[in-house]
């Protein structure tokens, strides 16, 4: 045991003890030295390989942020891109039905063309007669109201060759209606209670347009149930 071995050499001497104690800590230092030394050599290659892997791997996380912000520049550019093309999409379709209405009522127009142009005509020929059938109202208002319907139709179509002997201009045929006549009037009179016959509503016309009061002979009390209403 070293410690009685010690024990024995410090009766002898101190001087010996020390050095006894001194050679055995040199032989313990050469073994520790020889493993820990090996060791000491591969840390510092290590901790170097490390520096080289960490200075690598900061390299790369620089890049990796660099893709990283590149991605997240993309990906807005992205939701800028996709809420554009959502914008024209929208408008696409908003044109699209503009154009699509724009064709039915050009389609529609396209129609009204010929009943307009034939409108145009009939009111230019309606205002080239006016003259001869405002003549024949006059005549009609101011002499046949006391007349059956049959009296004004024969009467009416004399006034007519007559016109066309002294080239007064008007139509081959005649209606009150159709020259004095209001046909918005005319429906409101017969929803008030005048009969829908042409010769009721000639009546209700010469009552219309006369100065003076005018004599009904109403049997039926058509013409009271009008003028009241």
């Amino acid at each position: 045991d070293l410690r009685d071995r010690f024990q024995k050499i410090r009766t002898a001497s101190s001087a010996a003890e020390g050095l006894c104690r001194w050679v055995l800590a040199i032989e313990k230092y050469d073994v520790v030295a020889k493993v820990v030394a090996p060791k000491k050599i591969a840390l510092k290659k290590a901790k170097a390989e490390l520096d080289l892997a960490m200075k690598d791997l900061r390299a790369k996380q620089a890049k990796l942020k660099e893709v990283q912000d590149k991605l997240q520049r993309l990906r807005e550019k992205f939701e800028i891109n996709m809420k554009k093309k959502e914008e024209l999409q929208q408008q696409v379709d908003t044109c699209s039905k503009q154009l699509e209405r724009a064709k039915k009522l050009i389609g529609g127009l396209g129609g009204e063309k010929d009943r307009w142009s034939q409108a145009a005509k009939d009111l230019g020929i309606l205002y080239k007669n006016l003259t001869g059938h405002v003549l024949i109202s006059a005549g009609v208002v101011a002499y046949l109201g006391a007349f059956t319907s049959s009296f004004r139709g024969e009467q009416t179509t004399l006034w007519l060759e007559e016109c066309q002997a002294n080239n007064v201009p008007c139509s081959g045929e005649f209606l009150l209606s159709a020259t004095l006549g209001d046909p918005v009037k005319i429906r409101a009179w017969n929803i008030a209670g005048l009969p829908t016959d042409s010769f009721s509503i000639d009546n209700g016309i010469m009552i219309s347009n006369a100065r003076r009061w005018p004599l009904m002979i109403d049997p039926q009390g058509q013409a009271n149930k009008w003028v009241k209403n």
